[in-house]
């Protein structure tokens, strides 16, 4: 029999009271918890400056005491605030912060799960103009304590343009039979009239599609590590693929941005290999990608998925 709380004593039922239906719980807790946090960003391997972010978090542990009635929220969100008023958001002090999560329900849980999402803003050079402009790339940062073993991994997307191959080939065809119609017969043709006809409106007269593409990726973290490699995983990114998208644009960065189009088509098949290339190279733990090419031709989308192919690894 649950024992009634005395006179003037508040009553707590979670404590107090038994589940209605014994079972376990896989996680319990709190979505879109709305946080400042302070985030260690590196610079061109120069020491990490801080940059305050307005991050959603979820907190959550399991249940794996079936009778106990529920959680103590109140307990995950105070440490939660806590740390980010005392703590930088750092892969060692995020380590940390998930055995104080376990302890606060050492009597009903044996899990912890923590999900942090913000934007990162990062300013941009322009391709050939002396102006730059701040480009907001979504990261996420997801931590599981399992097994008394903490997993922590990153995850960003980054926006790029993608030119078709073989749009591209056919535009290139097109363009060759126009120029031999327009100039059949003509035993020479001088540099100057050729030169005239590529900077006419014949010059397009047929040209590649192209659209906005997305990549998702998610790379595995070394828990003792002082910061979180945002910035270099997304220069990784953005020089493996060659056509980020610009902030800032004159015409001579227009230009330059059509040009390292041309110099870089691909299909998503491409992209995807281009960043499996690029994160191997940075030697993460682990790692996968998906991209998304949002087709200016068809009404769906292309997309390519790859990971590392570490056993029991990140996969989809």
């Amino acid at each position: 029999m649950v024992k009634p709380p005395q006179k003037n004593e508040m009553p707590d039922v979670a404590q107090s009271d038994f589940a209605s239906h014994a079972t376990t719980l896989d996680w319990v807790g709190m979505n879109k918890i709305s946080l400042p946090l302070q985030v260690p960003v590196n610079f061109d391997n120069k020491e990490p400056a801080i940059q305050q972010v307005g991050a959603e978090v979820g907190v959550f542990v399991n249940l794996s005491d079936p009778k106990a009635k529920g959680i103590h929220m109140s307990r995950l969100y105070l440490l939660l605030a806590e740390y980010a008023e005392s703590q930088v958001f750092s892969p060692s002090s995020f380590a940390e912060f998930a055995q104080k999560l376990l302890a606060s329900h050492e009597d009903i849980s044996d899990m912890v799960r923590v999900q942090v999402s913000f934007p990162l803003m990062l300013n941009r050079k322009a391709l050939k103009s002396q102006f730059s402009g701040y480009k907001s790339y979504p990261c996420e940062v997801e931590m599981r304590l399992v097994n008394n073993e903490v997993k922590i991994v990153s995850t960003v997307k980054v926006a790029y343009s993608s030119t078709c191959p073989c749009s591209a080939a056919l535009a290139r065809q097109l363009l060759q039979q126009e120029f031999s119609k327009d100039f059949d017969g003509q035993a020479s043709i001088d540099k100057e009239t050729i030169e005239a006809w590529l900077r006419s409106p014949k010059g397009s007269f047929a040209t590649p599609h192209s659209q906005r593409s997305e990549a998702y990726v998610q790379v595995l973290l070394d828990n003792n590590s002082e910061f979180f490699q945002f910035v270099d995983l997304i220069n990784n990114i953005e020089s493996s693929l060659g056509t980020p998208v610009q902030t800032a644009v004159k015409r001579e960065d227009e230009q330059e941005f059509a040009k390292l189009n041309g110099q870089n088509l691909m299909f998503c098949e491409d992209a995807a290999r281009r960043i499996h290339n690029g994160l191997t190279a940075q030697n993460f733990p682990d790692f996968r990608a998906k991209v998304s090419h949002y087709e200016s031709l068809h009404a769906h989308d292309a997309v390519s998925m790859t990971s590392k192919g570490v056993p029991g690894g990140l996969s989809w």
